[in-house]
């Protein structure tokens, strides 16, 4: 399967690229018995249909070409929402200031879920501030820890 995204990952940059638009996630998961081959783009200010449609014309005409998924497949194209995933360094670093939710391969304080304010990142270390009733606490997870990240929508 990593194959498939490594694949997909190589078609779809130069398209990305190309129309001043980020990836920031490409996924290839089997839902019921159907495929779906996703994929996520976004820009600073957002993206919009069009932009979807324009990206997934040219990503299935060059599927079509190679041919690298043997089998039916939905393709999708879509912004990753508000509860972005954060993927890379950078996505980390565009996050400082934000609400996040980050999960560990093991526990940290005695704890694998944290959600709360990204305060820093320095490229080693993520600092959160959580709150413990009234009280702020900060946390640093080492990077290499983090299972999975993403912005967390707060009401």
């Amino acid at each position: 399967m990593s194959k498939v995204i490594e694949t997909i990952e190589g078609l779809v940059t130069p398209i990305v690229t190309d129309l001043g638009l980020e990836l920031v996630d490409i996924e290839y998961v089997k839902e019921g018995k159907n495929w779906f081959l996703r994929v996520y783009i976004d820009k600073d200010n957002g993206v919009d249909i069009e932009e979807c449609g324009l990206v997934s014309e040219r990503l299935s005409e060059k599927l079509d070409a190679i041919d690298p998924i043997p089998h039916n497949y939905f393709l999708e194209v879509s912004s990753p929402g508000a509860e972005r995933p954060l993927k890379k360094e950078k996505d980390f670093h565009k996050a400082i200031g934000k609400n996040v939710f980050i999960k560990t391969y093991e526990p940290i304080d005695d704890e694998k879920t944290f959600e709360g304010l990204l305060t820093a990142f320095d490229g080693e270390t993520v600092k959160v501030e959580i709150k413990i009733k009234t009280r702020k606490k900060e946390i640093a997870i080492p990077y290499t820890k983090i299972a999975s990240a993403r912005l967390a929508v707060t009401f």
